[in-house]
């Protein structure tokens, strides 16, 4: 074999979605880096493995003939996985959840442990994900069940809301002086640094539909991969935050960090449990819907 699985992997995940910047966003690396492993099996393979358009890319006759083997190949090695798994957990109930790492730990971890604590005898699996990958296992069925940010066109699964979340922008009240002295006559929009998660995330997109809606724009902007980055970056002073403010209730509520008023209509939005409807039957899931939920709104 003259490449390593990895590129093979990527090149079968580019011919699957058609896109490069979709197998970027699924494999969760750079489109730069997709088309480079491309490029690399195309010159070592010494073939032509896509044509590019405005639209994607779509598989020439020879990658045709490449991506049918790559698929057959990932699904014996699917169904190795899948027949590894049930033989060490076939004598055990379990639940395989998806979340991003955000959501896991300021919306899911404090109530998981009443759960477990409760339903000792099921295993709970969690997938690391972001929104976008959570919904792609969803549709595999890679997971039961997923905690997201409720997007728009999931008809085809069920949603229980959770929690309403606010989209709020925050700094440390130092920064704001800081401002104030160094740009007296400059609008905030134009003087401040404004950190923002990166584009491929869900909340940056709706963020940045709420800018364009209100013809809001930023001069500086420091992108983020990760909430508690964003989080700790505006505690340390370096610019002001576009954050949840459910999870930084604390530190608002101490002083640490303030709301900055930009006269920015935000809507609140939702976070919740998907599950693709035919699962539903999952026995499983109804008391750990239940659980949940029930203690969310009985903290």
């Amino acid at each position: 074999m003259k490449e390593n699985l990895s590129s093979y992997y990527i090149f079968y995940m580019v011919g699957k979605t058609g896109n490069i910047s979709k197998a970027a966003r699924e494999l969760y690396i750079s489109q730069p880096a997709i088309s480079r492993a491309i490029q690399k099996l195309e010159e070592n393979l010494d073939i032509v493995l896509f044509k590019r358009t405005s639209r994607g890319v779509t598989l020439t006759p020879e990658g045709q003939l490449l991506f049918q083997k790559t698929c057959d190949a990932f699904s014996i090695l699917s169904e190795g996985e899948n027949a590894i798994l049930h033989n060490n957990t076939r004598s055990f109930p379990k639940i395989r959840l998806g979340a991003s790492s955000t959501l896991i730990k300021y919306a899911l971890l404090p109530h998981l442990k009443l759960y477990i604590s409760s339903h000792p005898h099921v295993r709970v699996y969690l997938s690391c994900q972001s929104t976008y990958q959570t919904l792609h296992l969803l549709e595999e069925e890679k997971i039961d069940i997923g905690l997201i940010g409720k997007p728009s066109g999931i008809s085809h699964f069920s949603f229980y809301p959770l929690l309403q979340i606010h989209d709020i922008f925050v700094s440390t009240p130092q920064y704001l002086e800081n401002l104030k002295t160094l740009h007296p006559k400059e609008p905030l929009a134009d003087a401040a640094t404004f950190m923002l998660l990166d584009e491929g995330n869900i909340t940056r997109q709706y963020v940045d539909a709420q800018l364009k809606k209100s013809d809001f724009e930023f001069n500086h902007i420091l992108e983020v991969n990760t909430m508690d980055l964003l989080i700790q970056f505006a505690q340390t002073g370096l610019g002001i935050a576009c954050v949840i403010k459910e999870f930084v209730q604390e530190e608002l509520n101490n002083g640490q960090l303030v709301e900055v008023p930009l006269n920015l209509l935000l809507p609140p939005r939702e976070i919740g449990f998907a599950c693709k409807k035919k699962g539903e039957d999952n026995p499983l899931l109804k008391p750990f819907l239940q659980n949940n939920i029930l203690h969310f709104q009985n903290p």
